[in-house]
Formats: C-alpha cells, structure tokens, sequence
C-alpha cells in the first residue's frame, strides 16, 4: 500500500483506536481488583471482628492465626473453635457488616458437630427487602474445623459490577466516539474513492474530446479557406457554425480541464502585474463578440490600478462573472463594474439587471456543479463550473469573493483584492 498523507492519517488513528481500547479494558479490569480486593478486605476485616466479639464473651484468649479462610470468591468459612450462639452470631454479623458499610445480601450456616451438617442458616437482605430463600445446599461442611460458621454473598459479582457503573458510562462514551470515528473515516475513504473515479473520469474525458476535436478544428480551418467554401456562401455558413461550436466546445472542455487540475493541486500561479482597465475592456470586447444582442458594460474604476495577479486566471475570473451576467439577463442585459477601496483593500462590485438567485440557492451558487433550478435552464449552456472557478481563483490568490440579490433585480457579485496585491 502507497503510504500517501490520507494512508498515514488513517493508520495512525487506527493504531490510536487500538491504543485507547487497550488502555481503558486495562483501566477497568485494574479497578474491578481493586473494587474486589476492597470489598473482600471489608469482610475480612468484619469476620475477623466477629470472632474477637465472640472469644470475648466467652472470656477466653484469641488463639495465634487466621481464623478466615476464603474458599471461593463469595464463600467465606469462619474458624471459632469454641461454642457459640446463633442469634448473637447473626446479630454480630449485622452490626460488624454495617461497620465497614458492607451492603451487600448474605447468607450464613453453623456447622453442628452432632449431627455432623450445615445447620441454622438464615438469609439477610441488606436493603431491608423481603429476604430471598435461603440455600441450604450452598453451603458444605469443613471436616478439619470443629466450630466454625460460613457466611456466603450470593450477589456479590454484580456488586462489583455496579460500583463500577462510573466506568461502564466512560467505556460506553469513548466506543460512542470511536464508532462515530470510524464511521467517518468509511465515509472519507468513499468520498476518497468517488474523488478519485472523478478525476480519472475527467482526465481521460477532456484527453478523449480534445484529441478529435482538435482535428475537427484543424479540418473547418482548412476547409473554410478553400475557394470552393468561401464562393459558397451557404458552405460558409455551415462550416463557420461547426468552427465556433468547436470552439465553444473546447472552452467547456478547459473549464473541466481547470477544475480537474484544481483537485489535484497542479495549478500554479504565475503572478504579474496586469492593468485591470485594460483588462476589463479586454473582456468587454470579448463578450460583445460572442453574445449576439445589445450589451451595456459600464466600467467605473476611480482610478487606474495595476493588479498583482495570474493574468491568465484573473481574465477566467472576470469573464465568466460577466458572461453569467449576460447569460441570466434579459434581452437588454446592463453590467456595471465599480471600484472601492477601503481598509482591507480594492473591492471590485460587478452588478447585474438579471433574473436574481433564489435565496435558498445563494449559498450554494459558488459550488461546483451546482446549478439553479430555472426553468429555461435547457437553453442556458454551462456545466455550473463558472463560479466555482471564480472562487477557486480568488482562493488561489487568498481574495474573498461573495455574492447577494440587489434590491431590485439581478445580482452583485463582490471581489476583495487584499491591499498587497494592486497598486
């Protein structure tokens, strides 16, 4: 796999992802020991108490060693060797249990040595609850021990469990992230796939048009230089339609061109200082050849500035604006072009007597391929890469570019060229 800055990106989240999981199932295994080494001292510590009372009431001197042995992880055999009371043995267990704030149900069994058996047990709800029944075959007896009792905690893994509810929420929050996290990187990696599958489009597009249109272009050419066209003249007509639909062809095959080269960030600016005048009229002219109808153009600069800018892309730029602002007019379109400076730099207002944008559309008009929904959009030609080009350019050269409705018909459209960039 080509390790491109997408692939990096991706793998290092992954190794990330992986290292978060890591992490927080280390995090809660370490707090449910400690959770359980927690709750086990409690009742250590509560048992052992239980017999200290109980070598006290009977007056005798507590023997050397543990009397607690823990049989499994919710089973406990407590050593008294010495006689005791079950009632006062219950009542022991309840106040030490609530001592070290043990809340936890339990049941306990007295080992009787006539009978040899687990005898006298009893459940005790910790919650003050109608108590469950007690399990008499849960508890076995010890044929090392003499007396002794054994206390059992039927619950207590889902204790453990639930003290760490605290976790469980931060566990769940950060796999919610994660999900979402890999959720878009999916979405990325489609959109990455879709982006690449239009580039090659494009690219082999423009490359398959160009070439039989360039000998189309060469063959009219020719032709309409013969004698026999040019005494001809319905010949001549036909073979000057089929040059300027060529033409026409191949300037929305460089504006797809343009756009294909933008993605791929192999546009590069070769800025100079161009006379924005003159450009203007350049444009004009340009405009009046291919639009066949009465055109105003009224250019108002309050003086002449020198622009620093690709000269190539900053005439792109001003062409399509004004060639969107004949297109979307009436039979009479008027284009005026004003010149502001202010604090930032030289605004350049291009206003319109067109049909306007719909304000739900206005957001949307500088993105590629967007197009307006109009009802005589069929016979209005363009891809809808005009303006997303203009934008392109004005980013290309760090200007702003915005566009609004007038007040009372057509659009403005709104260029910010930054104070270093003209004089």
């Amino acid at each position: 796999m080509k390790f491109t800055r997408f692939n990096t990106v991706i793998f290092a989240g992954f190794l990330a992802i992986v290292g978060v999981i890591i992490m927080q199932l280390f995090l809660l295994n370490q707090a449910y020991i400690f959770e359980k080494k927690d709750v086990e001292d409690k009742i250590h510590f509560a048992l052992q108490d239980v017999v200290n009372k109980i070598y006290k009431d009977n007056k005798k001197e507590l023997p050397i060693g543990n009397q607690i042995k823990k049989v499994s992880e919710n089973y406990f055999i407590v050593n008294v060797n010495d006689v005791f009371e079950n009632n006062i043995l219950e009542q022991y267990l309840k106040n030490e249990f609530e001592k070290v704030k043990l809340e936890l149900d339990y049941e306990y069994a007295i080992y009787d040595c006539s009978s040899d058996a687990m005898v006298y047990g009893n459940y005790v709800s910790a919650n003050g609850k109608e108590p469950s029944k007690f399990c008499a075959d849960c508890f076995s007896k010890n044929s090392d021990l003499t007396y002794y009792f054994a206390v059992r905690f039927p619950n207590i893994k889902q204790t453990y469990f639930k003290s760490l509810s605290q976790y469980w929420i931060f566990t769940g929050v950060l796999f919610f992230v994660l999900i979402i996290y890999v959720y878009s990187v999916l979405l990325m990696l489609k959109q990455k796939r879709y982006t690449d599958l239009q580039k090659d489009f494009i690219n082999n597009m423009t490359h398959e048009f160009k070439t039989p249109l360039a000998s189309i272009l060469i063959a009219s050419n020719y032709a309409n230089t013969q004698k026999e066209i040019i005494d001809n003249p319905k010949l001549s007509k036909y073979i000057q339609i089929i040059i300027n639909q060529s033409n026409k062809l191949n300037q929305h095959i460089e504006k797809i061109l343009y756009v294909a080269k933008t993605e791929s960030k192999q546009i590069e600016l070769e800025k100079s200082k161009v006379d924005l005048k003159v450009l203007l009229e350049l444009v004009r002219e340009n405009i009046f050849l291919k639009h066949q109808k009465e055109i105003n153009i009224d250019i108002q600069l309050e003086r002449n500035y020198i622009v620093q800018a690709d000269e190539f892309h900053f005439y792109n730029l001003i062409y399509n604006i004004m060639d969107n602002a004949v297109k979307y007019s009436n039979q009479n379109p008027e284009i005026k072009i004003q010149s502001k400076e202010n604090s930032k730099g030289l605004t350049l207002k291009f206003t319109d007597n067109g049909c306007g944008i719909p304000e739900s559309d206005l957001p949307f008009v500088f993105d590629k391929f967007y197009r307006v929904a109009r009802e005589d959009s069929k016979d209005i030609e363009g891809f809808g890469i005009g303006l997303s080009y203009v934008k392109r350019v004005c980013e290309w050269h760090k200007w702003k570019v915005d566009a609004k409705n007038n007040e009372e018909k057509g659009i403005t459209i709104t260029i910010q060229i930054n104070k270093n960039d003209y004089e």
